[in-house]
């Protein structure tokens, strides 16, 4: 599960941890939450490694079946974001649209391409992608967010189409509490989403696993 030391990808690990997969743990920062996760859960490994750029995800996909020698689940889960107001798109610099695309939707892609020929030799091989409600619907921290998720979707699609008997979805949540949503300039976001949803909260990592 990429980009797993924290938040819904650490919820994932664990889950997957109990249910008798042998888990691979990746961050490309959080080292020492990483390998700490990793430690705790059996038969997990780390392997650090950056999802925003081809070379990282090939060599991610290439470690793994070396030490494992299959690959048979494959957890798109790294994601970055920040709110930036529908309406000013003066304050979108270049920098922040390659990044975002780069991790969220080309970093599925880049991932997806080096694991596909190992999940089509395991025996039930699949590909789960978290992207986000704001993929498909006029919302989400920023335009750009949703533009990445909504192509993030799109690959989704194409590839369940296209890659039987690999079965290829997407778990698409609202606002989840994790790292990347806390902090000042998310708490009016935060508000709006608890007064609105019928559970008068916002998501928790946990509530998606199941869904997974």
């Amino acid at each position: 599960t990429f980009r797993s030391s924290s938040g819904i990808g650490r919820s994932i690990a664990e889950r997957l941890a109990t249910e008798g997969y042998r888990v691979v743990v990746n961050s490309s920062s959080s080292v020492a939450a990483g390998e700490a996760l990793a430690r705790a859960l059996p038969g997990a490994v780390y392997i650090r490694g950056d999802c925003s750029v081809s070379s990282g995800c090939q060599a991610l996909v290439d470690e793994v079946v070396g030490r494992f020698g299959r690959l048979d689940v494959l957890v798109c889960n790294a994601g970055i974001g920040k709110v930036i107001p529908h309406d000013r798109l003066d304050l979108i610099d270049d920098d922040y649209i390659s990044k975002i695309f780069s991790l969220n939707c080309f970093g599925p892609l880049w991932l997806s391409r080096a694991a596909m020929p190992h999940l089509k030799s395991a025996k039930d091989g699949c590909i789960v992608m978290i992207s986000s409600a704001a993929g498909s619907r006029p919302m989400g921290s920023s335009v750009p967010y949703s533009m990445s998720r909504a192509g993030m979707n799109q690959l989704t699609r194409l590839l369940a189409k296209s890659s039987g008997p690999v079965r290829v979805n997407a778990v698409a949540p609202g606002l989840i509490k994790t790292r990347i949503t806390e902090g000042s300039e998310w708490d009016a976001v935060h508000a709006v989403v608890a007064k609105s949803a019928p559970l008068r909260r916002v998501g928790e990592p946990e509530d998606m696993v199941e869904a997974v």
